[in-house]
């Protein structure tokens, strides 16, 4: 008899605005990544990535206003890892970051670098902004395991 389908995992945090609350997210992220099988270059690349969204909630959705709340959501998918980070902040105006930080004329830029270590390290990262702040949601896929990519 096969194993019931419940759905997905989904882990919910709430943290204060506190960067030194940061850590509580990557723990969260590695351990996630340990129980996926993600290889380590890939599982550094989501906890960065996780550590880099909420410290732009905490930072600039929240100007370090630690009476507001951050909401983390990370959802288990068979086939992947999704993340979602929301702030309460009013949002940016995503036409106006560098798309590509590390050219020549944007290596001395004082911001924008984050979102493009999120998009490099991530499948997706999309936001969306509206009257109840910030959503910033990063989807990981989960590598193929070896007996499935050949096949078998």
């Amino acid at each position: 008899m096969g194993k019931p389908n419940f759905g997905p995992d989904v882990i919910s945090l709430r943290i204060p605005s506190r960067l030194d609350l940061l850590s509580v997210l990557d723990h969260v992220a590695v351990s996630l990544c340990e129980r996926m099988d993600l290889p380590a270059e890939e599982s550094s690349k989501v906890t960065m990535s996780v550590i880099e969204a909420g410290t732009n909630a905490i930072q600039h959705g929240h100007n370090r206003d630690a009476s507001k709340m951050v909401d983390i959501e990370f959802t288990v998918y068979p086939d992947r890892l999704e993340i979602m980070v929301h702030d309460l902040g009013p949002g940016f105006d995503l036409s106006a970051l560098n798309e590509n930080v590390t050219s020549p004329e944007h290596l001395f830029d004082l911001r924008g670098r984050g979102i493009y270590i999120m998009r490099e390290c991530m499948d997706s990262v999309d936001f969306e902004f509206g009257p109840h702040g910030t959503v910033c949601r990063m989807v990981k896929q989960r590598p193929p395991v070896a007996a499935e990519a050949a096949g078998g």
